[in-house]
Formats: structure tokens, C-alpha cells, sequence
């Protein structure tokens, strides 16, 4: 029999049920397609897969090599009944992990909204928008977004876990950066601009100021650093601007990678040590209210914006002096580039061991 098989060219078949094939794409006629998978035996997909993996298979030609699964073993025609559903899976994932390592945009269709955010369709597969990674705009009508489609772009990916989870923020914010990045191309460093504080945290205030003139002004944000409120040192941003509060800020920097901009308050006002030296000389006598009290000595502000240090060592031991406390004092040294004075006490009577 064996001989009698080799001589006419014939082999049987052994492929079974959930044996994984490969084979060439030989004809595709409506929604059939034919596959030969070697040893004379070939191997057909019927309505039901088209409908399954339908954007996989629209893709495929006549020629092409394609990986499937046996789902029915060889019938009076010789031929298997095979699925390319896991193919299409593996193509799917594939897409997702380069959209996400390219950072590229993928559109995916709302599902269904859950207490965490949004299932989607993605390509046949279920992907996830976590409502973290919803824009403002959206976040408020998760709902609507059923059946519609979403751009996003594919943060994690994990086929082995099932897992995907996609950030329609992350096209938003994307194009807003854009948007900024052509507006910036308007604005001066320098130059500057009518705002209202938007937000107060440590570090400093947003402002969001107005770019342009009448229809074709458009807003932008900005950060006032604390370090750009005043001239005189801010603990407590809170102490000097509250939200919602009218402004004029000047712009000191622009972050093209951000789309925001660096403002100033205090530069709307002349720099008290520009003339530092030619105000306040060497051995000139002034008056000044302690603001800080330090282990190794005390500061004295004299001028605003302007603050000096009487070091310890130059203290009478009677004791020190008190935050809020006036004092005499004289100007011993200054260092313009280090913004720093040193200062003596001014003595208004003479100490008990002096000679």
C-alpha cells in the first residue's frame, strides 16, 4: 500500500484539529478563500470567519502566506476547514505594539462606560480608556462617546495578558501642544500682557493672558514662578495673588515643548539693585526692619527687595533681636553679583567694655 501511495503521489493527510498551519493563499471568491497547505490537501475559510476577522482578511491577497488553525479535520473533497482568527489576533497586536512604540494615532469605537472609564472596539479586540486619560471636555460625557469614534493613542500593551489601554488626552493635549506651538510663534520675550491668575499652587501662579487683538485673540497659559512674584523673597505664593485676580504679566521665556510660557511680575518693576552701590554705600547708615532671625544671625530688610545680613558675630550678647523689631544699621560690604549685604548695628550707646 505504502508503495502503491508513493508511486501515484499521494499522501494522506494527518492533520488534526487544532493543528496550526501554514499555507499560500490560491483563490478568494466572495467569502470563501482557499488555501493550500501542502500534501495535496487544501484548506477553505466559510462566511462565518469573514465575519470574525473581516478587516484581517480584506487584506489579504492571492499569494500571500497565511498562518491558520485547523477547526475541522479533511472532508470528501480533501479538504480542512481552517480559521485565521489567531492570525488576525497576532496582526492586531502587532499593529498596537508599533502604534505604541511610533506613538502613532489609532481610532477605536466606543462600547460601553464603566465606573473606571470607557471599553472600546479596537480592531476587533477590546481596549480600554482609563477616565484618567479622558480630556477635560470629554471626561464630563463619557456616555455620548458609545458607538462613536475615538482617536487615541495605545499607552499599554500586553497580548499575553489581553490587556490594552489607550489615552484620548494624549491626542488631545497633543494637538492643543501644536495649536500653542504656532501661537508662541506670536509672542515676544519681553513684551507684555494683560492676564488672570487661573491657579495658585507652591511653586508659583498660572496666568492665562490673551495673545493677539480682538476676533483673532487667542488665550495662552503661563507660569509666574515664585521666584518672579516680587523682588522681595515669597514664602507663600497665597500672600501675594489669589485666583482670579487681574494682572499684567511680562514674558521671560517660551517653552516651544510645552506650548506654555514663562512669566514675570517683577519685572515690571525696576530691579532695586541695579543701583545698589550708588544708593546704599559703603559705611552709609540706615534704618530697617528685621524680617528673619537665623542661628548665625539675623536679616534686615532696608528697601523692598533689598535685605542684608547682620552676622551673629556682630551682635552685642544682651540678647537678640525680634522679627518686626527696627534697627539702626550701616552698610559693610556689598556683593552685587551674589545679591548679598552685610551689615553692622549701629550703636546707640557704648558698650560696657568698650575703651
Amino acid at each position: 500500500m505504502a508503495q502503491l501511495l508513493a508511486s501515484t503521489g499521494h499522501k494522506i493527510s494527518t492533520h488534526k484539529r487544532g493543528d496550526v498551519v501554514k499555507g499560500i493563499i490560491t483563490a478568494i471568491s466572495g467569502h470563501m478563500m482557499f488555501v493550500d497547505v501542502g500534501g495535496k490537501t487544501e484548506g477553505i475559510l466559510g462566511d462565518r470567519e469573514f465575519d470574525m476577522a473581516k478587516e484581517y482578511l480584506e487584506s489579504l491577497k492571492v499569494g500571500d502566506e497565511v498562518t491558520g488553525v485547523v477547526i475541522s479535520q479533511e472532508n470528501d473533497s480533501g479538504q480542512i476547514i481552517l480559521s485565521l482568527k489567531r492570525a488576525a489576533d497576532d496582526s492586531r497586536w502587532k499593529n498596537f505594539e508599533e502604534a505604541h512604540a511610533n506613538g502613532t494615532n489609532i481610532t477605536v469605537k466606543g462600547r460601553e462606560v464603566n465606573k473606571s472609564g470607557l471599553l472600546v472596539d479596537a480592531e476587533g479586540l477590546v481596549g480600554f480608556i482609563p477616565s484618567s486619560q479622558f480630556s477635560h471636555e470629554l471626561s464630563e460625557s463619557p456616555q455620548a462617546l458609545i458607538g462613536k469614534p475615538i482617536k487615541v493613542q495605545v499607552i499599554e500593551v500586553d497580548r499575553e495578558q489581553n490587556r490594552l489601554v489607550l489615552s484620548e488626552k494624549a491626542v488631545t493635549e497633543s494637538i492643543e501642544i501644536e495649536a500653542r506651538k504656532k501661537l508662541l510663534k506670536l509672542v515676544k520675550i519681553g513684551t507684555n500682557y494683560a492676564g488672570i491668575v487661573t491657579g495658585i499652587v507652591p511653586f508659583g501662579a498660572f496666568v492665562q493672558v490673551k495673545v493677539g487683538k480682538g476676533a483673532k485673540a487667542v488665550e495662552l497659559e503661563g507660569l509666574v514662578h515664585i521666584s518672579e512674584i516680587s523682588w522681595e523673597k515669597v514664602d507663600d505664593v497665597h500672600t501675594q495673588l489669589t485666583e482670579g485676580q487681574a494682572v499684567e504679566v511680562q514674558v521671560i521665556g517660551i517653552d516651544e515643548s510645552t506650548g506654555k510660557l514663562a512669566l514675570s511680575l517683577k519685572k515690571l518693576s525696576d530691579d532695586p539693585w541695579i543701583n545698589i552701590v550708588k544708593d546704599y554705600p559703603v559705611d552709609s547708615k540706615h534704618k530697617g526692619k528685621v524680617v528673619k532671625v537665623a542661628p548665625f544671625g539675623v536679616f534686615v530688610n532696608i528697601r523692598a527687595g533689598i535685605e542684608g545680613l547682620i552676622h551673629a558675630s556682630k551682635m552685642s550678647g544682651e540678647g537678640g533681636f525680634k522679627i518686626g523689631e527696627e534697627v539702626n544699621v550701616f552698610i559693610e560690604s556689598i556683593d552685587t553679583d551674589k545679591r548679598r549685604l552685610s551689615l553692622g548695628v549701629v550703636l546707640t550707646a557704648k558698650p560696657v567694655d568698650y575703651k
